[in-house]
C-alpha cells in the first residue's frame, strides 16, 4: 500500500512539473558564441543551447560568410529554457555577466558586427524585459561606459555548422577554449554556483 501511495505522489508531482514548465527560447549574441554556449550549457533550467546565426539579409549563411561581416548576421546563441526554473531576466542577467556589452561591434580580440552585442527579442514582453535590465545596469553604474547591447525582434536564425555545437565541450584543449571560454567560465561559476546544474 506505500508503494502504490508513493508511486502516485511521484506521478502526480511529475505531472504537476511538466504543466508548470514552459519552455521559452532567449537569443543572445555576445561575441563568439563558443564562449556563450559554454555558459548556458551549465545553467539549471536550460534544456538546450545552439550556436547559430542571426540578424543578417540572407538565408542559411555560412560561418565563413557572417565572418566577412557583410552578410550582417551576429554570432547567436538560441537558449531553450523552462521559465518555472528560471526567468528570462535571469538568463539576461547571466548573459550581461560573461560578456562586454559597452564594446559596439566587438568583445575583445574578435572584432565586427557579427561580434556585436545583441538581444533579439521574441515577444513583446521579452522586449520590455530586455529594456528594464539594460535601465537597471544603467542606475546601479554596473558599467563605467554606455551599454551599446542592440535590441531588435527576432527574425530568421539559423543554427551553425554541426562543428561549432558545444564547441567547449568537444575541444576543451584548443587555445581559445585555455585563454578566452575557460576565464569566463570561471567567472561565471563563482558568481553564479546556485544555480549551476
Amino acid at each position: 500500500m506505500k508503494k502504490l501511495f508513493l508511486l502516485t505522489l511521484i506521478i502526480q508531482t511529475s505531472i504537476m512539473i511538466q504543466a508548470n514548465s514552459k519552455e521559452e527560447t532567449a537569443i543572445l549574441g555576445g561575441g563568439c558564441f563558443w564562449c556563450i554556449e559554454a555558459v548556458f550549457e551549465e545553467l539549471q533550467g536550460v534544456t538546450k543551447v545552439e550556436s547559430g546565426y542571426s540578424g543578417g539579409k540572407i538565408a542559411n549563411p555560412t560561418y565563413r560568410e557572417v565572418c566577412s561581416g557583410l552578410t550582417g548576421h551576429a554570432e547567436v546563441i538560441r537558449v531553450f529554457f523552462d521559465s518555472a526554473r528560471i526567468t528570462y531576466k535571469e538568463i539576461l542577467s547571466v548573459f550581461f555577466s560573461v560578456h562586454d556589452p559597452t564594446t559596439l561591434n566587438r568583445q575583445g580580440a574578435d572584432v565586427g558586427t557579427q561580434y556585436r552585442s545583441v538581444i533579439f527579442y521574441n515577444s513583446e514582453q521579452q522586449r520590455q524585459e530586455a529594456e528594464e535590465v539594460i535601465e537597471e545596469l544603467k542606475r546601479q553604474e554596473v558599467y563605467n561606459k554606455p551599454v551599446v547591447t542592440e535590441i531588435s525582434p527576432a527574425g530568421d536564425f539559423f543554427v551553425a555548422e554541426n562543428y561549432h555545437q558545444n564547441y567547449f565541450e568537444n575541444n576543451p584543449n584548443q587555445p581559445y577554449c585555455q585563454v578566452v571560454i575557460n576565464p569566463k567560465l570561471k567567472k561565471f561559476r563563482e558568481k553564479f554556483e546556485q544555480k549551476l546544474k
